[in-house]
């Protein structure tokens, strides 16, 4: 049986018969339901943030966080992200500035934030990478001396605290994802999470067509707002998350008990400031010293059913739609770890003997 690099959590079928049943005699479907209030002040109490909203994905959350923050001319990120959050500046007409990445944590590098602001710089969008979290307090110092909007993409960090408080409270807003790969998942959703009530609204208005009373559309909008049915599946999956992170430590924890130590593998860094959610298990293959490349190791356990994720690769500022604007160079580290980072299966269901079974097939046994 295939192992993939990742498998869906999800409820006891009766357990979300039982949520939906409500959604299944009422008839309300979508438009910001019982479920869907239900799961939003669900989310806030979990998150302990302000405000959150929801929406039908993470990607149009950040599209219309960016939106609705108002920016203009460049945004400061990395391209060591998924497409998502590149697309997600470009969409709204901004030029991304790219910069690179820390070599152990793979996030923002914030020694090199202030060198790229231009009087064009409107905001940074860092993003919290495999679950390790940016340097929030180095970030948010140079956004206020500069006058700088923060937006941070958590889309890897849910249910994770950084010295003990949500990471969801951070930045001017925060952005997560809900889709079905993610620890936590709604099957497809996404949130946003901010402290300004102002920003709040302009925030609900362009996720449902501008619209702020029944006789009232006094923005233009679009159509972005999360179903019932996925309301309901987040409310189930909320229940478990515990469980099902300590079931994906236990799997993490296997995986460095055979490759903590081996010469030519670079394991996920460890920040003791962060409650872990164990989102993701990348390792760094160097070949001069491990012997065998990424691509190599990929193509072994692809042939033994396992499908192991080059993930981030490529980096944004080396994609097709972007390359003839930007050189790769230019983020070396960013550009290196790329070409040595393969993500290897990680989720709650990963059977230990599995681990077990990988791990030998990496380390040619």
């Amino acid at each position: 049986m295939m192992i993939n690099v990742t498998r869906s959590s999800m409820p006891a079928f009766d357990e979300y018969m039982e949520e939906i049943k409500e959604v299944w005699d009422s008839r309300w479907l979508t438009n910001m339901g019982p479920k869907h209030k239900q799961f939003q002040e669900q989310l806030k109490a979990f998150l302990e943030v302000d405000n959150v909203d929801l929406f039908c994905n993470g990607h149009m959350a950040l599209e219309m966080a960016i939106q609705a923050m108002g920016l203009t001319g460049e945004v400061i990120t990395t391209p060591f992200t998924f497409a998502s959050t590149t697309h997600a500046i470009v969409r709204n007409g901004l030029t991304p500035v790219f910069c690179d990445i820390e070599p152990d944590t793979y996030t923002i590098d914030t020694s090199k934030i202030e060198a790229l602001i231009t009087d064009k710089t409107s905001a940074i969008i860092p993003v919290h990478v495999y679950g390790n979290v940016c340097n929030i307090e180095e970030i948010e110092r140079i956004a206020k001396k500069h006058g700088l909007k923060v937006v941070f993409d958590a889309a890897h960090a849910f249910g994770e605290k950084y010295k003990g408080r949500g990471i969801g409270s951070f930045g001017d807003a925060s952005m997560f994802s809900f889709h079905a790969t993610k620890v936590f998942h709604s099957v497809e959703g996404g949130a946003v999470c901010f402290h300004d009530e102002a920003f709040g609204l302009d925030l609900y208005r362009l996720k449902n067509f501008g619209i702020r009373g029944p006789e009232t559309v006094d923005a233009v909008g679009a159509n972005a707002k999360m179903n019932e049915f996925s309301a309901a599946m987040g409310i189930c999956n909320l229940r478990h998350l515990e469980g099902e992170i300590a079931k994906r430590k236990e799997a993490a924890h296997r995986y460095r008990k055979h490759l903590e130590g081996v010469a030519g593998l670079k394991l996920p860094f460890k920040q003791d400031t962060v409650n872990y959610n164990y989102a993701y298990f990348p390792v760094l293959f160097d070949k001069e010293v491990f012997g065998k490349s990424r691509d190599e190791v990929a193509e072994k356990l692809a042939e033994n059913g396992i499908g192991a994720r080059k993930y981030f690769y490529p980096i944004c500022n080396d994609f097709d739609c972007y390359k003839d604007k930007y050189d790769v160079n230019d983020t070396p580290v960013a550009r290196d770890v790329a070409l040595k980072v393969l993500t290897l299966p990680l989720y709650a269901d990963l059977v230990l003997e599995d681990v077990d079974r990988i791990c030998k097939i990496i380390l040619g046994k």
